[in-house]
């Protein structure tokens, strides 16, 4: 789905309904098992608000760790010029739409229904490390983008488990999608991209 020269481009369709799929998955995983979602208290706004905020702070944490040289080698520069590639394939409201489906179909399936799942067998620790490192493989591109994706999703596996808001990371999960797709885009630059 990068859309990388050797790589035939997804149509959006495909795009969009593989996207939504996850969701459903998610949301079957969650009903049929009966995994309980639950918002301890937090209200929609404050969900919304920190959601925002979490993905402005993971968006300048990524960017200042794509400055040590040891991560944006060769590897790291071809790895954002798939991306970009990716970006610039779709129209924005697809681009706007994936990010989105995104944010809700994989926090559904990866914090509601697998940690979910995961915490009535492991420990939360466990929990939330193996949903974040299935994250990670799912959003494989290399050792060093499985080990970033797999570092979001500890952090959105631990936010979830404090807030017990699966809005927020939804939020979180799904700006952030968007902001890094509006500056692979409009910004290619800033990661090496020429």
């Amino acid at each position: 789905m990068t859309g990388a020269a050797e790589d035939p481009k997804v149509s959006p369709r495909a795009a969009l309904l593989f996207q939504g799929a996850i969701g459903v998955v998610g949301l079957v995983a969650i009903l049929v098992v009966g995994i309980p979602v639950h918002n301890d208290g937090m209200s929609a706004g404050a969900a919304i608000f920190w959601g925002l905020a979490g993905s402005l702070a993971t968006y300048g944490v990524i960017m200042l760790l794509t400055r040590i040289p040891a991560l944006s080698g060769d590897s790291w520069q071809g790895q954002m010029e798939k991306l970009h590639r990716f970006a610039t394939d779709y129209s924005w409201p697809v681009l706007i739409s994936l990010a989105a489906l995104a944010g809700v179909g994989e926090e559904l399936l990866f914090r509601g229904a697998l940690q979910g799942w995961l915490v009535w067998h492991l420990n939360d620790a466990l929990a939330i490390a193996a949903a974040a490192v299935l994250f990670g493989l799912v959003h494989y591109l290399s050792f060093t983008y499985f080990v970033i994706a797999t570092a979001l999703g500890l952090v959105l596996g631990v936010v979830y488990w404090l807030t017990g808001s699966l809005l927020l990371v939804m939020v979180w999960h799904g700006v952030y999608d968007m902001i890094a797709l509006y500056s692979l885009r409009r910004y290619p630059h800033w990661f090496g991209v020429h």
